[in-house]
């Protein structure tokens, strides 16, 4: 793919964006509806297909927590089928009048929410982005160019294709889903300069795809994060309610951003804790690391370094520290965290307040997994992201994060004196 071809794709999104940002509420969960219905009607197209991405990366020798992002089955693209169902069921934000009042001279000012145009996505092995992607940029009136790993290329293809093809039969502009195929470093730098085109640049990978992305994008870009997410066990909490959070949170699922990957106890606890939640988890196949004072409670462990407490695995491992107190684990948070998601399990109130009020996290839990920092589980469908920063937007993006703000001002003659 030339330069030449991913500008042109740039333009027609620009053109679909105008067409989109003018369809009603009713129009759009019109096409939502034919693109989960295709999903599930081409989904064995789309099994092969992304049979062929996973049969290629365990040649290479990829990683379990890797195959698992990177695969497909029937149940998880009736689960993208139902993402994209959900966003039917849910308020279309576009044209929402968040307030109006007089200004001066009795202008009658209203803040209306306005899609953002045109969104670029720059995403790994994970191919149901590629679909909760284009059903959330369709439902609030944005075009998407996507564009995936060489990792996952077949499984976009497919997706895109049945995407378009029953979108543009229901109604869609042509250039509302575009796949960027070239999977080149020197494709995605061009596209992270797409100013004239692009009116915002999501990233959702790994650490490196998204510092690439803050040090060369020109284009507005919405960071979604690392996930180096911790479970604080306090001195007063329930012990086996916090074993259970930390299976959940680590082994649920490995490869994901919200999963666990530091558990931090009060020295208070760690006697009683350690050795029921080291043997709930090695029961479950987690390699523990732990600081001296954890290796004392659960022996046979590897000895945690510096890196481990830094370290997003996305995998079967888990660094453990005990703590002497609730500063010293927001501390320790705040040092290592990425600002994604945290836990603390207590029963004891103040801490839980000053544990949510002091650490600084997208979303900050009392007394539940880490897993649940998903916009499905939050109630807005699928998902673009986590946002780990402060602007424009911040944790579980839905809908309303996808759009922006316009100032329409009406009044009869009004001049300024």
């Amino acid at each position: 793919m030339t330069k030449e071809t991913l500008l042109e794709q740039g333009k027609t999104a620009k053109e679909s964006a105008y067409i989109l940002g003018q369809m009603s509420a009713v129009q759009k969960n019109e096409i939502l509806k034919a693109l989960a219905k295709a999903l599930k009607d081409r989904s064995g197209y789309i099994i092969e297909c992304n049979g062929r991405d996973v049969a290629a990366a365990r040649e290479k020798g990829a990683a379990n927590a890797f195959i698992d992002r990177l695969g497909l089955n029937q149940d998880r693209i009736e689960d993208m089928a139902k993402g994209l169902l959900d966003l039917v069921d849910l308020k279309d934000p576009v044209g929402e009048v968040e307030a109006g009042w007089k200004g001066a001279k009795d202008i009658e000012i209203n803040k209306v929410r306005v899609p953002l145009g045109v969104v670029g996505i720059i995403y790994e092995a994970r191919p149901n982005v590629t679909a909760d992607a284009a059903g959330i940029c369709l439902k609030t009136g944005n075009s998407v160019l996507l564009r995936g790993s060489s990792d996952a290329l077949e499984s976009n293809r497919a997706i895109v294709h049945v995407l378009r093809e029953a979108g543009e039969r229901a109604g869609m502009p042509a250039g509302a889903i575009q796949l960027v195929e070239d999977t080149s470093r020197e494709a995605a730098s061009a596209m992270m300069r797409m100013n004239q085109y692009l009116d915002v640049l999501i990233p959702r990978g790994g650490a490196g795809l998204i510092r690439s992305v803050l040090e060369n994008a020109t284009v507005p870009v919405i960071e979604t994060g690392t996930g180096n997410c911790h479970i604080y066990v306090d001195a007063v909490a329930d012990l086996q309610m916090a074993c259970d959070i930390i299976i959940n949170a680590k082994t649920q699922r490995t490869g994901v951003c919200n999963a666990a990957e530091t558990l931090l106890v009060h020295r208070e606890a760690a006697e009683a804790f350690l050795p029921l939640a080291g043997r709930a988890l090695m029961d479950k196949g987690v390699q523990l690391r732990g600081c001296p004072e954890t290796c004392r409670w659960i022996p046979d462990i590897l000895e945690a370094t510096e890196t481990d407490y830094e370290t997003e695995f996305l995998d079967l491992i888990l660094a453990v520290k005990v703590v002497d107190s609730l500063e010293e684990a927001i501390e320790h948070i705040n040092r290592y965290g990425t600002k994604h998601s945290e836990a603390i399990v207590t029963n004891n109130y103040a801490n839980a307040q000053r544990f949510t009020a002091q650490v600084d996290a997208a979303a900050v839990y009392v007394n539940a997994s880490t897993r649940f920092t998903d916009g499905g589980q939050f109630g807005f469908g699928a998902e673009m992201g986590i946002s780990t920063q402060k602007l424009h937007a911040r944790g579980p993006m839905g809908l309303k994060e996808m759009t922006t703000i316009k100032y329409i001002i009406r009044g009869n003659g009004q001049v300024r004196g």
